[in-house]
């Protein structure tokens, strides 16, 4: 009968390659060599090379507390540096935690930290790693089940718009325009998916951003909402600078911002006479204003969050459109704020761009 000889469990060594222990004993111990000579040095040269009837036993004494105290002195110095200079590593590792936005899942870096340290790193790494992947999948199932939705409910409202184009009962025609508006909303809600998908941070839009004038450009683009705007009995006007205001935009995801605004303004704004753009430069800022009653303070706090709907009547939103607003700002590396009354006479949304830095991974919050 044959028995099987395991071999013995290889211990650690005691100060492994790499380690906060090895690394303080590397750097503390030619300071005691130098302290413990030193200390021997003067010890001999009392005891040695001066008489003692030179001395007397209190001037001995003083000499060896004053040496021992600049001795334990140096030695506490040297163990402070030698300290600080091992867990350096430790207080980089903490200002890039402390300085990541909370969309940033990518690993953390490993590079220089003590051994005992970076096998939890490496765990948090892959931790990380599974979370970043569970968010883009449901990213990703949203943006394809949107995407998948939008053919059905596109032949939906076409369906309900033949019925509206023929002559129905009064409880019919109501129906087909129900059923109609609800379509509208659907899709709408599917393109608003859509664009949440493509602000996600791993495809990375910045790296579609062209240098552009944002006055200029809301101009432009805020010309293709008067129709609109006006039909609901709103003014919108503009204010900007002659001069250019240049900043590195997807123009694309911009649009969108601003129409998620402009819209937002129009549905919600109660009692508004008039919708006010502003970009004004320095840094450079695009402001959408109404004068209407402004949004309740228990609103307020919420209103940049994702599927939040006031509890007020009126409100008939998806939550999405000042949650895709907070997305594109973060993506362009913008700060975003709302101010409301008292402090403002109605509702101002206000996006600050950092300015021309292509490619710039920045967020900022409030």
């Amino acid at each position: 009968m044959q028995t099987k000889t395991s071999r013995p469990q290889r211990r650690d060594p005691l100060l492994p390659k790499g380690s906060l222990a090895r690394h303080l004993v590397w750097r503390l111990l030619p300071a005691v060599f130098v302290l413990v000579a030193i200390d021997l040095t003067a010890t001999w040269l009392i005891t040695r090379k001066m008489s003692l009837q030179e001395w007397l036993l209190r001037d001995i004494f003083w000499t060896m507390v004053i040496s021992q105290i600049v001795l334990v002195t140096v030695f506490a110095w040297v163990l402070i540096k030698g300290v600080r200079s091992g867990l350096a590593s430790m207080n980089r590792l903490s200002s890039e935690i402390s300085q990541r936005s909370i969309e940033d899942l990518q690993p953390l870096d490993v590079t220089g930290l003590p051994a005992e340290v970076a096998p939890l790193v490496s765990h948090l790494n892959d931790l990380l790693l599974r979370l970043d992947d569970s968010m883009q999948a449901q990213k990703r199932f949203i943006g394809h089940a949107a995407h998948q939705l939008r053919t059905p409910l596109t032949g939906l409202k076409l369906e309900s718009e033949l019925m509206l184009t023929r002559t129905l009962p009064d409880d019919v025609r109501a129906r087909a325009e129900r059923i109609k508006s609800v379509t509208d909303r659907m899709i709408r809600l599917g393109q608003q998916l859509l664009v949440l998908a493509r602000v996600d941070s791993s495809t990375r839009p910045q790296d579609s951003f062209k240098r552009m004038d944002l006055a200029e450009w809301v101009r432009e683009t805020a010309a293709e909402w008067i129709p609109s705007v006006r039909s609901t009995h709103l003014e919108i006007q503009l204010s900007a600078p002659r001069e250019p205001v240049w900043v590195d935009i997807d123009p694309l995801l911009l649009e969108e911002l601003l129409g998620n605004l402009i819209d937002n303004a129009v549905r919600y704004a109660k009692d508004a006479t008039v919708i006010n753009l502003r970009v004004t430069t320095n840094p450079p800022t695009l402001a959408v204003e109404d004068d209407g009653q402004g949004i309740a303070p228990e609103d307020a706090a919420h209103v940049f969050d994702a599927f939040y709907r006031s509890a007020r009547p009126a409100n008939e939103g998806s939550g999405l459109g000042l949650a895709i607003v907070r997305e594109i700002a973060r993506a362009h590396g913008a700060w975003w704020g709302l101010s409301t009354r008292p402090e403002f006479q109605g509702t101002r949304i206000t996006v600050i761009f950092p300015g021309p830095r292509i490619g710039a991974k920045l967020t900022r919050q409030e």
